[in-house]
This record gives C-alpha cells, sequence and structure tokens, in this order.
C-alpha cells in the first residue's frame, strides 16, 4: 500500500484535521520546515495558509503524488513524536526515540488486531485522527498491511 493510499483511505476529513495538527516550530525544530514549505507550494508556511492548502493537497494525493505524501506524513507525525513512542512502546518494536530500522521484521510486533489494541489503550490520550493515521503510517511502512485499518463505527 502506498502512503498516498493510507491518506485517501482515512478520507479528506481526516486530512484536515491532521492538517491541523502540524506543528511549525516543530517543522523548524527537525529541520523540515523549508523542505516542507518547497513541497507544499506555499509561500508563507503557516496553520493559516495550510488549512487553506488542504483541497490542493487531497488533490495531490488523489494524483498519488507519493514525495508529498511523504513530506506531509513527517510533518504531521514529527509534532507527535511522544505519541510515536508510545505505541513502539505498547506494540514492543525496538527503537530510538520513535525511530526504528527499515529493515525490521515487524511480523512478531504486529500480531492479529494490534491496530485495534493500539487504538483502545490510546483513546483518550492522543488526538484520535492522529493516532488513527499513525496505526495505518505503522502498517504501510513497515509492509505489513494491503489498505488502512477503519475501526467499525
Amino acid at each position: 500500500m502506498r502512503l498516498s493510499d493510507v491518506f485517501l483511505q482515512l478520507g479528506e476529513e481526516h486530512l484536515r484535521q491532521l492538517v491541523r495538527g502540524i506543528s511549525i516550530g516543530q517543522l523548524r525544530t527537525y529541520q523540515l520546515y523549508e523542505r516542507f514549505k518547497l513541497r507544499t507550494h506555499l509561500q508563507k508556511l503557516n496553520t493559516e495558509n495550510l488549512r487553506k492548502a488542504t483541497p490542493r493537497f487531497w488533490q495531490r494525493l488523489e494524483q498519488h503524488d507519493e514525495e508529498f505524501a511523504t513530506d506531509l506524513s513527517q510533518a504531521i507525525l514529527v509534532a507527535h513524536l511522544d505519541m510515536i513512542v508510545a505505541v513502539l512502546d505498547f506494540v514492543g518494536i525496538p527503537h530510538q526515540q520513535g525511530f526504528f530500522d527499515r529493515d525490521l521484521d515487524a511480523k512478531p510486533y504486529l500480531t492479529e488486531g494490534w491496530q485495534g489494541r493500539v487504538l483502545d489503550h490510546f483513546k483518550g490520550q492522543f488526538p484520535e485522527s492522529v493516532l488513527l493515521f499513525y496505526v495505518n503510517h505503522l502498517g504501510c511502512e513497515l509492509g505489513v498491511e494491503n489498505q488502512a485499518y477503519l475501526p467499525a463505527a
């Protein structure tokens, strides 16, 4: 599954919520600001311009712009490293402050129903849209999922 597919399967409303959670300060801290500004095609990168650009972001995701999807996901997740560390600790994936080896065999850690367990465990601790996105991002990044996980309503 491609990263753009994760965004598309979660839906446009989730994208709006995720974009609202992007931290300009964290982008600067992790030296992602200029790259993300360039990738978004925004003259000025701030929360208002990001919010207004969300429909254009959706169109780019529909066109499966994977470089944009990667940079967008980094911008979203860098503001939630505490959540990433907590989720990785919970499922038992070895990591260094939220970053893990790309060649990791995730099967021993991401067993049947792992997504639901993560969402149940962290419900109320982290924004639901970000948690759902990360669960899907993790499954995509580790190559263990073929489609987005959407909890039953």
